[in-house]
């Protein structure tokens, strides 16, 4: 039997990625600017509702085929609900009680969970020692930021931690249910099922929960909620499957890493937020952990120096 082919990261894929990170980044951000007026169900059923709707156009617009086989119905149901409803509303939920940059770290875990499933799923993702080795790490770094206070105080800090923990298993989950099933299928039909899923149970969601709007959010809370469906949603999804489709689930799952510094940065500079020394040693050890995933790096420092011509 011939040896399985491990997907990599091209440098199109890595600057795929570097534009998905900061867009994401900025996503954290733009969260806590909506919460400051308008209610959690609602910030993710604007979210979904306008990028499907912007995403939708753009299908028609294009005239991009789109699938009407039972198949693809049931990989938007399970998209709809793991990649968007549940860990945007957990992630929501939580910033209400999470600093925004630390969100961004916490959410970085997705990478380590996305590499064990799939490396449990798919022989070209394997779990090789040096991927082994960068879980373990990454998974310090986590433990490190949460703090056994998060398991014994349970108080809302620590319950919005472990609610962007969760919604870090719940995109690990959907990227790699995700990846074979949309294969052949364009990026922009991809999304606007999974999105369309997502708004046909959160918009309910928020009229059960928060009730019709009775005024207009400020503009500030608008401008944030246009960004999160325009941009980090219609947009996003679209550079998401792209690179799901060209790299796979494991490398993928890396973005995160990106978008942990990113998130940081942007809170600082809009909220003036700080970080505990323990998040910053965290993010430290998750970051040496992907380098460890990603591997490039240690073998271009260990590579054998090749001899020179005489």
């Amino acid at each position: 039997m011939e040896p399985v082919q491990q997907t990599r990261l091209t440098l199109r894929g890595w600057l795929l990625m570097a534009a998905l990170a900061g867009i994401w980044g900025g996503s954290f951000t733009a969260n806590h600017a909506a919460l400051a007026a308008v209610p959690v169900a609602s910030v993710v059923a604007a979210r979904v509702l306008g990028a499907a709707l912007a995403l939708w156009a753009f299908v028609a617009l294009s005239r991009l085929p789109v699938p009407r086989d039972r198949s693809f119905v049931i990989t938007c149901l399970g998209l709809g609900l793991f990649n968007v409803a549940l860990p945007f509303s957990l992630i929501v939920w939580a910033q209400s009680h999470v600093a925004s940059g630390l969100a961004g770290i916490l959410n970085a875990g997705t990478a380590l969970f996305t590499v064990l499933l799939a490396a449990l799923v798919f022989p070209d993702e394997r779990l090789t020692a040096n991927r082994l080795l960068g879980v373990l790490l990454g998974l310090g770094g986590v433990a490190i930021i949460v703090g056994p206070a998060a398991l014994t105080q349970m108080d809302l800090t620590s319950l919005g931690q472990l609610a962007i923990l969760l919604a870090g298993v719940s995109y690990a989950g959907a990227s790699v249910f995700g990846r074979h099933r949309l294969r052949g299928i364009r990026p922009e039909v991809s999304a606007a099922g999974m999105l369309t899923v997502g708004a046909a149970i959160m918009v309910p969601a928020a009229l059960i929960l928060d009730g019709l709007p009775t005024r207009l959010p400020p503009p500030t809370a608008l401008a944030a909620l246009a960004y999160l469906a325009l941009l980090a949603s219609a947009l996003a999804y679209r550079l998401y499957y792209t690179i799901l489709a060209q790299a796979g689930a494991g490398n993928l799952g890396l973005v995160t890493l990106l978008i942990a510094p990113l998130a940081v940065l942007f809170g600082r500079i809009a909220f003036g937020e700080s970080l505990p020394p323990e998040a910053v040693l965290g993010l430290a050890l998750l970051s040496l952990g992907m380098i460890l995933l990603d591997g490039r790096l240690i073998r271009r420092l260990f590579r054998p120096a090749r001899p020179r011509r005489p």
